[in-house]
């Protein structure tokens, strides 16, 4: 392990559902499971989604002309894979809360971007940056 990794648990309304979301449609292997969660490798990190009650509401903050959702997990790939999911997302049809774009364009910041909602309403967000060195400038 190079890197350290992230553990995560989110919850979901129906894990059948999150297993053809995250298994299915992003291509996450399935680790462990209980009647009640179950592990996926969410690009070599661990994401547990939990059956549990849906939130009330979203809360989002504005980020370059954009409503983010506050709650957010994503993972930031190079251009080539992060292309290839958008294309995957579209061809499936997803809806996306911010179309795939390139936001804080000419700043250090600048990165490409989409979010989109899990079938339980948890939001996600891929991005990917032409230099990696660039991710935390200012």
């Amino acid at each position: 392990m190079d890197r350290p990794r992230f553990h995560l648990a989110f919850p979901v309304r129906d894990l059948a559902e999150a297993r053809a979301f995250y298994g299915g449609l992003l291509g996450c292997a399935e680790g462990r499971s209980s009647p009640e969660w179950v592990d996926f490798d969410f690009h070599g990190h661990q994401i547990v989604a939990h059956l549990a009650p849906a939130p009330d509401s979203v809360a989002t903050n504005p980020v370059d002309g954009e409503d983010v959702p506050v709650r957010h997990f994503g993972v930031i790939l190079d251009l080539t894979s992060w292309r290839a999911l958008a294309d995957r997302l579209e061809a499936a049809g997803v809806r996306f809360i911010i179309p795939p774009q390139v936001r804080f364009q000419g700043q250090p910041g600048e990165q490409a971007t989409l979010f989109f909602l899990d079938p339980s309403g948890n939001a996600l967000e891929f991005k990917a940056f032409a230099d990696d060195a660039r991710i935390f400038a200012r």
